[in-house]
């Protein structure tokens, strides 16, 4: 409950980012008058100076300064006391908050924890609320809450929009970046506990001798913020760098060394996660090299590993060989494993069957695995919605694939309740860390979601919004509607109607509809548009692919119908004419123009809105968001006129009354090319 109010004041001074949603900005009205009242003194656990819960402390200390724009008085009344290894229920690293008038008790499982709810006591008062109204109760609804980065030893970063990668691979270990204590201390206030720190797309440096003191230094430094650091693991290292003539999961010599690699790890980094694998997908070297399944290749690391860590193996798989339909190989290849892989092995399954579309529906594996461990892989950087430019915000697409009901087993997020959730990061060497201000709020959504995946995204966004920019409510009403509603424009732009893959080739930038001519069939947009004279979509019914049979029958049914199902996956499952009525009464054409022209409109929209923020946000964030969203009007009526433009060369029909026309013609379009592109 927020009980103070705000008065509007002069923005503040110029702020960079930096702080993310850790500002900690200083409370006005009755919130002030509510905490200095209060006037907290820390009471930690006798006897307890171990690192974590000293970090907890300094972090009370440093919030509630900030809150109060004073330091704590010695002598303070109102006492906030920690138990941290106290009986609390719930999963461990739970934690209880109780408040009166007089004190706050924080009681947790753990040293963890009670670092968790430290951070969580601050958001309830950095949101306003009164100190002694305070009564949280909450645990970790999933054990593994991850951030992948696809960072390579270079330093570059693949999909990366924030500049470059934030580890300094060449410093360490004599040198650890003040950044990598900022990087873990924010991870650590939304609940992450593990970090891969290199690209799925490995190189096997990470498992030299070399780069083991590089990677003790940086476990050491996370180690009190309760994070585990993970490695992704090149499956045929034994190979390249072990000296052995093969890298077969069953072969003893390979065995062995794998075991022999694990074994110096955890000499050096007793608590090391384990190992992130793609194979077999996109050119990768794994276990169907040498005719063995992917339960043998995961089992081999997980006999390495032993009870001291975790396999995470990619279930994002596909190959040039099943032309079919790419959205059946992972349902297709893991389905009939399941059962055969071993405890200490997590399926990583990303949130649709393609490839962190814009909109999917939820992958079919997803309650299709009952005696198998799966974790749901989003993708915090927005490689296939606008990449670094505009606002497109995430966790309402998360929510949607969280919540969906598998039809197998309860929800998503029931499913992988004994698994957890990662997100492949959008951080980087950009002094806000994300490369646009708004990108902050993905990465604290997925830690959120992670923790809670009941909580909602506008609740989410609200907070987020209060801690980063301003907790005036004229700021907040406006900004999170804003947000909620601009991950369906870049949809609306994009890919309406379940169109999918219809970006540019290689950097993924910008529309790339016309691409028909790539050697593998499904590197090519028309693969999945399908786009003739007659209509457009992909088949996916009994008639076509019969992907749909992959979900189960009562989910199926409700996509089978295109003129009853959620028209949001409407192209996605069906091949439709170009007359074919939709749902508002108009035909298929002009209901995709409309979308494209209302994804534009939003973004307008957006703009204005920001425009009208200009007094709640200080002005070097004002200005910073106010050119990415123009990048983003322009890029949306690329997008709409250069799609409109290809269809119009397919379909032969006239645009609807009344709606402009593309900018260009369609060789125009065709002729753009973005060689500084970024991340590629």
């Amino acid at each position: 409950m927020i009980v103070a109010t705000w008065c509007l004041v002069s923005p503040a001074a110029a702020e960079d980012g930096y702080d993310l949603w850790l500002r900690y900005a200083p409370l006005e009205g009755e919130a002030r008058t509510a905490l200095d009242r209060f006037d907290p003194v820390i009471v930690r656990p006798a006897g307890a100076h171990r690192d974590t819960v000293d970090i907890a402390v300094a972090e009370l200390e440093r919030g509630l300064s900030s809150l109060m724009e004073r330091p704590l008085h010695a002598g303070g009344t109102g006492a906030i006391a920690l138990e941290c290894n106290a009986a609390v229920e719930g999963a461990r690293d739970g934690y209880d908050i109780a408040g009166s008038e007089t004190g706050i008790t924080i009681r947790s499982n753990s040293d963890t924890g009670c670092l968790y709810a430290a951070f969580s006591l601050l958001r309830y008062l950095s949101l306003g609320n009164e100190p002694h109204t305070v009564d949280l109760k909450s645990s970790p609804a999933m054990p593994l809450r991850m951030l992948d980065h696809w960072d390579n030893p270079d330093g570059s970063v693949e999909r990366g929009y924030a500049g470059r990668s934030i580890f300094d691979w060449w410093h360490l270990p004599e040198v650890l970046d003040r950044r990598m204590i900022d990087y873990a201390r924010a991870n650590a206030s939304i609940g992450i506990n593990g970090v891969v720190v290199n690209n799925v797309n490995a190189s096997p440096l990470f498992l030299t001798p070399r780069y083991l003191p590089k990677l003790k230094r940086l476990a050491d430094a996370w180690r009190p913020y309760g994070i585990r650091l993970y490695i992704s693991a090149r499956f045929s290292a034994p190979r390249d760098i072990g000296g052995l003539a093969t890298a077969d999961p069953l072969d003893p010599a390979v065995r062995a060394w794998w075991r022999a690699r694990a074994d110096a790890i955890y000499a050096a980094i007793p608590d090391f996660g384990g190992f992130l694998v793609k194979a077999n997908s996109e050119g990768q070297p794994g276990p169907q090299d040498y005719g063995r399944t992917h339960a043998d290749g995961a089992n081999m690391l997980a006999a390495a590993l032993g009870e001291r860590g975790t396999v995470i193996w990619r279930a994002f798989v596909y190959s040039a060989e099943d032309e079919t339909d790419r959205a059946k190989q992972a349902y297709e290849e893991f389905a009939p494993l399941d059962g055969q892989f071993a405890d200490n092995v997590v399926l990583q399954v990303k949130n649709g069957p393609i490839d962190f579309q814009p909109r999917e529906p939820f992958h079919p594996l997803f309650g299709a695995m009952p005696n198998t461990r799966l974790m749901l892989e989003a993708q915090v950087t927005r490689e296939y919605l606008g990449q670094g430019s505009g606002i497109a915000y995430l966790a309402p697409m998360w929510t949607e694939v969280l919540d969906a009901q598998t039809g197998r087993g309860g929800t998503v997020a029931q499913v992988i309740a004994h698994g957890g959730m990662a997100g492949v990061a959008n951080t980087g060497s950009a002094r806000n860390w994300s490369g646009t201000d708004f990108d902050q709020a993905n990465w604290y959504a997925l830690g959120r979601l992670a923790w809670d995946p009941a909580l909602v995204s506008d609740e989410i966004a609200r907070e987020w919004a209060a801690q980063t920019f301003s907790r005036d409510p004229a700021f907040l009403d406006r900004v999170v509607p804003m947000m909620q509603r601009s991950r369906q424009a870049v949809v609306d732009y994009m890919t309406p109607l379940g169109l999918a893959h219809q970006m540019a080739t290689g950097h993924h930038y910008g529309p790339g509809p016309w691409v028909c001519d790539l050697a593998r069939p499904e590197w090519n947009p028309c693969y999945y548009s399908r786009a003739d004279a007659e209509g457009t979509g992909f088949d996916r019914t009994a008639s076509g692919s019969d992907a749909l049979a992959q979900y189960a029958p009562a989910i199926a049914e409700g996509w089978e119908d295109p003129a009853a199902m959620d028209e949001d996956y409407l192209l996605w499952f069906h091949h439709l004419p170009w007359d074919f009525e939709t749902r508002s009464g108009r035909p298929l054409w002009d209901e995709l123009v409309h979308r494209y022209d209302r994804g534009v409109a939003e973004v307008e929209t957006m703009a204005r809105t920001w425009r009208s923020l200009r007094p709640y946000v200080d002005p070097e964030r004002y200005r910073a968001v106010a050119e990415t969203l123009n990048i983003q009007q322009r890029e949306a009526k690329w997008w709409r006129d250069a799609s409109l433009a290809y269809w119009q060369s397919i379909n032969h029909l006239p645009l609807p009354a009344g709606t402009a026309p593309p900018a260009h013609d369609l060789p125009y379009y065709r002729a753009l090319a973005f060689p500084e592109a970024p991340g590629q």
